[in-house]
């Protein structure tokens, strides 16, 4: 996967705030996985963008650079010794990626306590791509050290990764266009219907309370 350059999407952001339909004057993004980590960047640096729904993200760049200006975070990496395969040829690493509490990744943190809009965590506690429990806990950790309260968690036991719109299946393995690997995402069927059904009206609140 190629570096990543935020005024990409800072462009992106300002094109919204121009548009007619758009009521302003602060937008919100909404991201899964590698695109919640954006929706935490994007919050952080945009000025644009006040409401951030982050479903199953890391509060630290991974896999690949993020660039803003001056500013590069570099990504945090997997541990290729640490990802088992199924006889079926599915690729666990739940316990891959490098640690983001380790003081030696602290450079790989996205300054979300800087952020001055409000976050919306959706997190699956049987998520089986990575520990999206475990990150939400730490970006909370980190915004009440810094005296936020800008957040509230969502946190669905027996859903998996892909928390999507309701009536949508469970994948619980997905081709990881990061890796162009078989995944395995986690979930159990009922569970995680219900999360999507749940979580899919709290996203919609969130959104109208700080859009407007």
């Amino acid at each position: 996967m190629k570096d990543l350059h935020l005024e990409y999407f800072e462009e992106a952001a300002r094109f919204l705030q121009r548009h007619p339909k758009v009521k302003g004057p602060g937008i919100g993004v909404i991201g899964t996985g590698k695109g919640a980590e954006l929706a935490f960047s994007m919050i952080t640096f945009l000025p644009q963008v006040v409401a951030a729904v982050c479903i199953s993200g890391c509060s630290s760049n991974t896999i690949t650079a993020l660039h803003y200006g001056e500013l590069t975070l570099p990504g945090l990496r997997f541990d290729m010794s640490k990802i088992s395969i199924s006889e079926a040829g599915v690729f666990d690493i739940f316990e891959a990626l490098d640690d983001p509490m380790d003081p030696a990744n602290s450079h790989c943190l996205i300054p979300i306590e800087e952020a001055e809009g409000h976050f919306l965590l959706v997190v699956g506690e049987d998520d089986r791509n990575w520990k999206s429990s475990f990150f939400a806990e730490m970006a909370i950790g980190r915004l009440r050290q810094h005296g936020k309260d800008n957040f509230k968690l969502l946190s669905y036991p027996g859903a998996g990764h892909r928390i999507d719109p309701p009536f949508l299946p469970l994948c619980s393995v997905a081709l990881d266009r990061v890796l162009g690997l078989p995944i395995l995402g986690g979930g159990e069927r009922k569970a995680h219907a219900h999360a999507q059904e749940h979580s899919w009206k709290k996203i919609r609140e969130f959104l109208h309370l700080h859009l407007g």
